[in-house]
């Protein structure tokens, strides 16, 4: 049985080939102006799955690059401060050897215990030292001043930063790390102030007992220094990992999500004249009268 096609059958495809034609153009045209080949969900329902986790990774490797940032800002003044701590430590360890040699009239010997109260009171404004407000030697108490006579002992926790999931780095070291427990032989802040002491007092036999502990001291103290310089060569390179990672997911981002310019544009183009051809075939269908105007 044949099936006999009217007017409002072909008038009624003719529109669903159109507004077929017209969607498709207009889907390559979004694409063109965008950029970007998924646009919608509707687009590519497994792609936007993918593009939705790399940028969700991409924001999360963001903030792990400004950890890092900060980090790298906080290692890098502290180990200023160390190569400063340093200096003085040296200054301290030649007037010691100085001091000690048996050959020096009291007035040298006082000029040596002025001096050593210079350092004392340089080491307390080290100790003090500020990053952004921050007191970078008292562990997680950095609104807190560590120092104000140097018999003081610091918060002992740590300031941690993540760098990945799951990894942690500490990036402070305790002022009791770095000039002794108030409590220790070797407190850098006690034995700086003995020096002062005996020196001012010609006690010869204390200044050199208390050389010993100056050099414990400074044992110590370089091994926090190198310390310090491990974690900016961990820093850096968690810094460079993350930069490739996130060169990875951009790249991997724009595979899923970017659009092929060159392709796009072929593509609409087609489009293009696959709706001129629909309209045109239409318009010759359909009464004239109907679609003259599209002609």
């Amino acid at each position: 049985m044949s099936i006999r096609v009217t007017q409002g059958m072909m008038t009624n495809q003719l529109m669903r080939n159109v507004t077929k034609n017209y969607n498709n153009m207009n889907k390559y045209q979004e694409n063109l102006s965008t950029g970007r080949k998924i646009n919608k969900p509707s687009d590519d329902p497994v792609g936007i799955t993918y593009a939705l986790r790399y940028r969700s990774e991409l924001t999360m490797n963001e903030q792990y690059q400004k950890n890092m940032d900060s980090a790298k800002s906080f290692v890098e003044h502290t180990d200023t401060i160390m190569g400063q701590i340093n200096d003085v430590l040296q200054r301290a360890s030649e007037l010691t050897v100085k001091g000690v040699t048996g050959t020096n009239p009291q007035s040298a010997l006082d000029a040596i215990s002025a001096e050593m109260g210079g350092i004392f009171d340089t080491l307390l404004v080290l100790g003090n030292d500020q990053m952004n407000g921050k007191f970078i030697f008292n562990g997680q108490k950095t609104d807190q001043m560590p120092y104000s006579t140097g018999g003081e002992s610091t918060d002992t926790q740590k300031v941690n930063f993540q760098s990945a999931a799951g990894v942690i780095i500490p990036i402070n070291i305790t002022g009791n790390e770095v000039f002794g427990e108030n409590t220790d032989q070797d407190n850098m802040f006690t034995i700086i102030k003995s020096l002062q002491t005996a020196f001012k007092n010609g006690d010869q036999s204390t200044a050199v007992s208390l050389m010993d502990k100056l050099q414990s001291r400074m044992d110590k103290f370089l091994d926090m220094r190198s310390e310090v310089g491990a974690r900016s060569n961990r820093i850096d390179l968690m810094d460079s990992r993350l930069k490739d990672l996130s060169l990875n997911l951009t790249d991997l981002s724009s595979k899923t999500e970017d659009a092929d310019m060159a392709e796009t544009i072929i593509k609409l183009q087609s489009q293009e004249s696959i709706y001129q051809a629909s309209l045109s075939s239409g318009a010759k269908i359909i009464q004239p009268s109907l679609l003259d105007y599209l002609r």
